[in-house]
């Protein structure tokens, strides 16, 4: 079934995670996204592993469902005029290279928008379009450094980054919401504009309650591991056979809480939030203790039926085998050329009323040539 963005082309030239994160995103939404590559290597994460599946990297498949892919030079002439043509037939263009290398291909902003005025041009930069280090290459590990986030993650004094390439991905959502807003705006003003974000932005934009801790209180955030610096208790704690995870975030939970631990919610150690954040070990302990004469599954059942909000720590290979995330549309199978039946993680929107669309696989390196090719050579003809 169609989704919202049908209609919308999208001539995507990013690479690696931030862009391709955007464009999938953009064409779980129904817009129609070709990814131009370059030939014989194309994206970078097509040689990204292990692990791979019959040379074909999962890296490359997690970030490039629903495109197309052509193959193009961008530095011959024949490779450039191509460009154009998508360029004067799209809507949206999207590019995560450094600052300054669309000028040198030949296709400044000024340029882009003089063979299409209604163009929308996301562009993703590491550390941003200018300012002193505006230049400089931005890999994800290397931003949730220079950002701040390892600085807070992890345990205490183990400066860590996190799992996913959240930077990456942060970008990729902003770069779709700007997209979305510019599309919008399109709508009244019938011209494109440029929509400019960065992985450093979309990190510091994200500091949320750190960022205001420094800002406002000058007080430097440090890494607490799994605990919540505001909030106790809130993090993991130890049951018989393991650890679980425990939120207890507000007055009325801690009075339900407390008694289930053998606590009482009135001792003045403990009155509030911050009486027991300032107490966070002295608490742990004595939750901990009193968790300690049941297993997780006692546990969580307890917790569960007295509303006070709490979880388990699930594997990777167990969220995915999880009845709640399948019941979600979070997995779905899509035909690959080469791997056959495949599940891939999902998109995270649903509509009301609408029926689940029917997804298609991450493309082989030029697989639509041809048919992209068909489609400018139609349109030119019908508009000569």
């Amino acid at each position: 079934m169609p989704g919202p963005l049908e209609g919308v082309v999208i001539v995507d030239l990013s690479r690696v995670v931030a862009g391709p994160h955007a464009t999938q995103a953009l064409a779980d939404l129904g817009a129609r996204v070709i990814k131009v590559e370059r030939p014989g290597t194309g994206d970078e994460t097509r040689g990204w592993g292990p692990p791979f599946a019959d040379g074909v990297s999962t890296y490359y498949l997690s970030i490039n469902r629903n495109k197309e892919s052509v193959a193009l030079d961008l530095k011959s002439d024949e490779g450039r005029a191509t460009l154009e043509r998508l360029v004067r037939h799209a809507d949206v263009l999207v590019e995560n290279f450094r600052t300054g290398v669309m000028d040198r291909l030949g296709l400044p902003v000024a340029r882009l928008h003089e063979l299409n005025p209604r163009l929308v041009v996301l562009s993703i930069t590491g550390f941003g379009h200018d300012g002193p280090e505006g230049g400089r290459p931005g890999y994800d590990a290397i931003v949730q450094g220079e950002a701040g986030i390892m600085s807070v993650t992890g345990p205490p004094g183990t400066p860590s980054k996190v799992g996913l390439s959240i930077a990456d991905i942060l970008a990729a959502q902003n770069g779709v919401a700007g997209v979305l807003a510019a599309l919008y705006e399109r709508a009244r003003t019938g011209r494109g504009t440029v929509v400019r974000t960065s992985l450093l932005a979309s990190v510091v934009g994200a500091h949320m309650f750190q960022g205001t801790r420094w800002t406002v209180a000058k007080d430097v955030p440090e890494s607490v591991g799994n605990d919540h610096p505001s909030i106790a208790p809130y993090g993991t704690f130890r049951c018989a056979d393991g650890q679980i995870q425990i939120g207890v975030a507000n007055q009325g939970l801690w009075r339900t809480f407390a008694p289930l631990v053998g606590l009482d919610p009135d001792d003045p150690r403990y009155a509030t939030v911050p009486d027991r954040a300032a107490r966070r070990a002295e608490l742990t302990a004595a939750v901990e203790a009193a968790l300690a004469d049941g297993t997780r599954a006692e546990w969580l059942k307890r917790l569960d039926d007295a509303g006070v909000p709490a979880g388990s720590i699930r594997s990777i290979d167990e969220v995915y085998e999880w009845d709640q995330t399948r019941s979600q549309g979070l997995v779905i199978e899509v035909d690959h050329p080469v791997l056959g039946p495949i599940e891939l993680p999902g998109p995270p929107l649903r509509f009301d009323g609408a029926e689940p669309r029917a997804h298609t696989a991450p493309p082989l390196l030029g697989e639509h040539n041809d048919t992209v090719m068909a489609w400018l050579d139609e349109l030119e003809e019908r508009d000569a």
